[in-house]
């Protein structure tokens, strides 16, 4: 099945048979840290440092492992509001914009959906004025429609 392509962005078709158990298990671990030395993820995984180094250059350059991000505290960045929000767009303007929202940095995830609505966008606002002041510019510069934010209260799990 050839893979679909959405601005830069890959869908992958099904999980690479280049990933087995033990690539998992570090895989898990570096959710967990991604900082975490590769003497700890070896010894918790029974490998040699050598092979988990090796193990993940292989990772990487497969494209299973794209980045290692830090988890952020949004809050103590000085962003009080976050809000997930769902919206619809005109299906000729879909990915143009989509393409110029994700050039936000307060945009910290956005993908295309078959659900509710054709668009979700985690957004992050330092105040519910910034965050009205987005939902304004979606209407008015975007043309979308259906515009649903829900406000995060509390994050339980990333």
């Amino acid at each position: 099945m050839p893979r679909l392509k959405y601005l830069e962005f890959e869908m992958a078709d099904e999980m690479s048979s280049v990933v087995d158990e033990k690539d998992l298990e570090i895989i898990r671990l570096l959710e967990e840290n991604a900082r975490m030395p590769l003497t700890r993820i070896a010894a918790r995984v029974g490998m040699s440092d050598v092979a988990v180094r090796k193990r993940l250059k292989k990772l990487e350059e497969e494209g299973v492992i794209k980045a290692y991000r830090p988890k952020l505290d949004h809050a103590k960045l000085g962003y009080r509001a976050r809000a997930i929000i769902g919206f619809d767009v005109d299906p000729a303007r879909l990915l143009e914009v989509v393409k110029k929202l994700a050039e936000k940095p307060e945009v910290k995830f956005l993908a295309i959906t078959s659900g509710d609505h054709m668009v979700m966008v985690d957004y992050w606002a330092r105040d519910n004025k910034e965050l009205e002041s987005f939902i304004e510019e979606l209407r008015s510069k975007y043309d979308v429609s259906d515009i649903r934010p829900a406000l995060v209260l509390e994050v339980v799990k990333e």
